[in-house]
């Protein structure tokens, strides 16, 4: 099997945490010009940001210089850039530390805060803000958390030991447990172990439960119950077993309870202006536990947040 060459490194710097944009030019296409085929693949950028990224000297090469917009096309050549950050709304909750060595970072994550780089989140997200903040711009996730849910976020030092934490999560080598607070249903037999075939598509916000093998696994329990609206509140522990897309989401609400604060289940709610953080998902990351693949050492890393709707149900409901 004939080994993939590996691109060059980047010419160009991180900026604010941010990696710079990387395009390799089709080995086939109509294209006259470097600047024809941009135009065409960012074609949602909006009117005149292509033609100003040229015209700024701000594509470059492999050896930093700029590439004009008129350049002969090459199939595959490389060239970078940085696109025009978002304007986001920052997320006012620190993001803490809990480990640190020459291999690993392992963050506590608060709620609302993207994991890593995605439409518009880019500066305000836990990787760009711990590559900032420890000054280690080589820094990658391991996983993520949906921006909603808080906790617990592996993260590697160096780029190529990533692999042998990523395929830790693949094999299922790492212990997680969450935390949730959700209604209480005393006609609800706990503890149990919940099977379904998950699927999400693309471009659907929800994930749903189908026919077939199932793909998804989550061990549900209840550790404890306090008075409150209706029935009162149970706070569950979950062991999820499987990583589908809204897992432990969806199951929750399968079981007729559903996580406090879920804007996507059991049904869509209007999406929230930015800069709302009121009534967080109550879902944490609580519990990470493995054998480090590099060094040997066993983990086990707890998250010291705490769930507001369990500690303060009125505050977490008046939105304080």
């Amino acid at each position: 099997m004939r080994r993939r060459t590996p691109p060059p490194p980047s010419p160009l710097p991180q900026r604010d945490g941010v990696d710079p944009v990387r395009l390799r030019l089709p080995a086939r296409g109509p294209w006259a010009t470097v600047g024809d085929h941009l135009v065409e693949r960012l074609s949602g950028a909006g009117p005149g940001v292509v033609a100003a990224l040229f015209a700024e000297g701000r594509v470059v090469g492999a050896d930093g210089r700029p590439v004009a917009a008129d350049a002969p096309y090459e199939p595959g050549r490389y060239v970078w850039f940085h696109r025009a950050l978002p304007t986001e709304v920052p997320v006012p909750f620190p993001l803490e530390v809990r480990y640190r060595d020459e291999h690993i970072v392992v963050a506590d994550k608060p709620h609302f805060l993207a994991t890593t780089p995605r439409g518009g989140h880019v500066a305000e997200t836990a990787l760009a803000r711990l590559r900032r903040d420890l000054g280690v711009p080589a820094l990658t996730a391991a996983h993520r958390l949906d921006r909603l849910t808080a906790g617990l976020v592996l993260f590697t030092v160096r780029p190529e030991e990533r692999g042998a934490y990523q395929t830790l999560f693949r094999d299922r080598l790492v212990h997680k447990e969450y935390e949730a607070v959700a209604p209480y249903a005393p006609d609800l037999a706990l503890p149990r172990t919940v099977r379904s075939r998950i699927v999400k598509e693309r471009g659907v916000l929800t994930a749903r439960e189908v026919e077939g093998e199932p793909n998804a696994v989550s061990r549900v329990e209840l550790v404890g119950h306090r008075p409150g609206p209706g029935a009162g509140l149970g706070r569950y522990r979950l062991v999820p077993a499987t990583g589908q897309t809204h897992q432990l989401r969806v199951h929750m609400t399968a079981l007729g309870v559903p996580i406090l604060g879920d804007p996507l289940y059991p049904e869509v709610s209007a999406a929230r202006p930015a800069g709302d953080f009121r009534r967080p998902l109550q879902l944490l990351a609580r519990t990470l536990a493995f054998t480090d693949p590099v060094t040997g050492r066993e983990h086990r890393f707890r998250s010291g947040r705490a769930l507001t709707a369990w500690t303060s149900y009125e505050d977490w409901a008046a939105g304080h």
